[in-house]
């Protein structure tokens, strides 16, 4: 049986061949690393996606449908409900869901900053206790307004059929864009 000489016996090290060895691990690693690449970029691409959707929603959807409510929704319940209980309750519903309005605005005017940086795809802390803050303070404000306002408006709209017919022809009007006037 031979035996092949080892480093020791030969009087030699092998040290530039370990250097080589770890080299190779090092390389490797961070292949690993590169082969997730594809991946994490889809992820990123998400995110910027989401992001950029978001920013569209609170500029183009919550705001408006927080005025149309304010303007439009809780002015004409409230001048069509009746005197007394009625109207002091639709008034509390109207005041609490408005300062709700606020509140969901005010969480999301701290977070847009850091939303717009992801939908520019820079490296930002997006902190998810605030997210989940806003995503829970909506989810209820409009499920107190499904189950408890939104009901009681159309109990109140409905009784008289003119006035729920005067809440459409508002908002539509207020979403219609100004007809361009010859000067």
């Amino acid at each position: 049986m031979t035996t092949h000489p080892t480093a020791h016996d030969t009087g030699h090290s092998s040290e530039p061949l370990v250097g080589f060895s770890q080299c190779h691990l090092s390389i490797l690693s961070k292949l690993q690393a590169f082969e997730k690449l594809p991946a994490l970029q889809a992820t990123a691409a998400q995110a910027r996606i989401i992001a950029t959707d978001t920013l569209a929603l609170f500029h183009d959807a919550v705001y408006e449908h927080h005025a149309d409510e304010e303007r439009e929704l809780f002015p004409a319940v409230l001048r069509s409900a009746g005197r007394g209980r009625e109207a002091e309750e639709v008034q509390a519903m109207a005041q609490r869901l408005t300062a709700e309005h606020r509140q969901i605005e005010a969480m999301w005017k701290k977070l847009e900053p850091v939303v717009k940086a992801v939908a520019k795809s820079q490296s930002v802390d997006l902190d998810l206790d605030a997210v989940e803050k806003l995503v829970h303070a909506y989810s209820s404000h409009a499920r107190f307004e499904e189950e408890h306002f939104l009901p009681l408006a159309e109990t109140i709209l409905g009784r008289d059929g003119n006035h729920m017919e005067a809440l459409g022809l508002s908002l539509h009007l207020r979403h219609t864009p100004p007809p361009v006037g010859y000067i």
